[in-house]
């Protein structure tokens, strides 16, 4: 028997040959003898106390890394529960691979206890996915499964795996290189593409360079500088790009959209060249595909060809990975000085700066984030929940470095932000997490706090508690005649006590003089801590372009 071994320590081999050193994950009845083997591994384990909290940690971890995150859950509920958490990753291309049991090969399709049809319930939210039938097979899918999801577009890849499986013995097989028939992601860029996109630069007066999440899935962050560096080009980065260009250089223009900047939305509208790199032209940046840059060229770069034309049409079209085509173009490009752009682009930053008042009786959100960005310089890994307070700390957060500010961009998933500040703060060590939540988004994953205690991971929870769900309520003050429909509490329990429970530190502020130093508290502080700061009911975010509007239907604050 010495020769042999288990599907589970088969599965365990791989993760350890993937370089797998944390996964996360909850136990149930078909993975059982998977952790088993996982009891004696050289792997870390973390136990969440939901599956979507598995799952968003991996996210958190991935993200925080760039290396592959793992979750593993059981079969039928444990599965189900890592949906919500895989789509989040498949929309926001984060390497992930899910690991789930399921009942016996022979009991497939029989309606047994807790089966669910994992494969087909995740197939539209995972980059890949298997149903393994074959044991002698289990090797190579986990060597392919960390190939699919690190490589080209990333994403999350499941592997659905029966518990006889698990146990079933055989002499390990020998395993190759991964090699995947039609599988062929595009990395170098075409010469004559390199070409053209050179001469538009060279011949463009208006340029925008327009970055996402791209940019930080190919590590070209320092490509990216330096090609901005050698054009002078401004820039502006989408919310999952945030921290590609630090944000407070006079040349990022900030976040563009919905509740963008008016100044990054007022450049592209008027821009004559627009660079997209890594980005998919979403409804929240483009909500009015005509109104787009229309006087522009566009060039667009990016690894996944589906993406370019896919919502607006591309001029010069480039497939490929950004580190690479970046350094072919930086090898090349050369400044070109565009004094009256420059000069526009400085004049509607001081014409249409980031504003909201602040009375000194009420604690604004907005203060609060500009406080810890004066006060962290960036230092810090910064994870948010889904609504106002994600949008208020991508205007007013100056983030400084990539893979430091996590969010739910694509899917918008209220929970996030706790379990993937869990996640981030297992991945670094060196920096202090930050989990930037609502009252509202805290409640969805607030089990996590119990993960957090025992592990004793020092994650600063600030709860940004206005007693709504603030931006549903903000979307129904101005569309549906204030008719705050199921939005605003009847009810808010208190977090301190709920901390209290867990054994975690916690405050409450209710004065914003005394926000300062409830946040050096929390930065300061050697563990996990919570500080509940009861911020101004009926803040909007602003700037605000409505649902479907172009780059200058800019909305509220005496617009019209």
């Amino acid at each position: 028997m010495s020769d042999t071994k288990s599907g589970a320590e088969l599965i365990v081999q791989g993760l350890i040959d993937a370089g797998t050193d944390v996964v996360f994950g909850f136990p149930g009845g078909r993975v059982i003898p998977l952790y088993n083997v996982l009891y004696d591994a050289p792997i870390r384990h973390i136990l969440t106390r939901h599956e979507q909290g598995a799952a968003h940690a991996a996210d958190g971890y991935a993200r925080t890394t760039g290396r592959t995150g793992v979750c593993i859950a059981t079969s039928g509920p444990g599965a189900t529960n890592l949906v919500t958490g895989l789509a989040t990753a498949y929309m926001d291309s984060v390497p992930m691979v899910a690991i789930t049991g399921q009942v016996s090969v022979n009991m497939i399709g029989n309606d047994s206890f807790q089966e669910a049809d994992t494969y087909g319930i995740s197939l539209p939210v995972t980059k890949y996915n298997y149903l393994v039938k074959d044991v002698t097979k289990l090797p190579h899918v986990i060597k392919e499964a960390f190939f699919i999801a690190s490589t080209g577009r990333p994403g999350p890849v499941l592997i659905d795996v029966p518990s006889d499986l698990q146990v079933e013995r055989i002499k390990p097989p020998k395993t190759g290189p991964v090699k995947l028939p039609g599988y062929t992601p595009v990395t170098k860029g075409h010469p004559k593409q390199i070409e053209a996109i050179l001469q538009a630069v060279k011949t463009a007066r208006r340029p925008v360079i327009y970055a996402g999440g791209g940019v930080i899935a190919s590590g070209a962050s320092a490509e990216l500088r330096k090609f901005i560096r050698k054009t002078g080009i401004p820039i502006t980065t989408t919310l999952m790009g945030k921290g590609v260009y630090p944000d407070s250089d006079d040349l990022n223009l900030g976040m563009p959209g919905m509740h963008g900047t008016k100044y990054s939305n007022l450049a592209i509208y008027d821009s004559d060249l627009i660079i997209a790199m890594g980005v998919r032209f979403d409804d929240r940046v483009a909500g009015d595909v005509a109104k787009f840059a229309p006087l522009a060229r566009v060039i667009h770069i990016d690894i996944d060809p589906a993406e370019i034309g896919k919502r607006l049409a591309t001029h010069i079209p480039i497939v490929g990975d950004l580190k690479a085509i970046l350094k072919m173009l930086n090898e090349r490009v050369d400044k070109v000085v565009r004094k009256t752009w420059i000069d526009r682009i400085a004049q509607w930053k001081q014409e249409h700066p980031l504003t909201f008042e602040d009375d000194g009786k009420s604690i604004k959100p907005q203060a609060v984030l500009k406080m810890i960005s004066d006060m962290t310089k960036g230092e810090c890994v910064m994870a948010t929940d889904v609504g106002q307070h994600q949008m208020w700390a991508a205007l007013y957060y100056d983030c400084t470095e990539p893979r430091r500010f996590l969010t739910s961009g694509g899917l918008g998933t209220m929970g996030y932000g706790l379990p993937a500040a869990m996640g981030a703060q297992v991945g670094t060590t060196d920096l202090p997490v930050l989990c930037i939540t609502g009252d509202g988004s805290f409640q969805m994953c607030i089990q996590e706090l119990a993960t957090i205690r025992q592990y004793n991971l020092p994650v600063k929870i600030l709860i940004f508690n206005n007693g709504c769900l603030g931006m549903v309520r903000q979307w129904q003050e101005f569309f549906y005649d204030r008719r705050y429909s199921h939005t605003v509490w009847d009810y808010s329990p208190d977090f301190c006590k709920i901390a209290e429970g867990y054994d975690i530190e916690s405050h409450r502020v209710t004065d914003p003089k005394d926000v300062k130093k409830a946040l050096e508290r929390a930065l300061n502080s050697s563990g996990p801590i919570l500080t509940d700061f009861m911020v101004a009911p009926g803040e909007n975010v602003f700037p605000m372009i409505p649902s479907g509007g172009g780059q200058t239907d800019f909305f509220g604050e005496g617009e019209e």
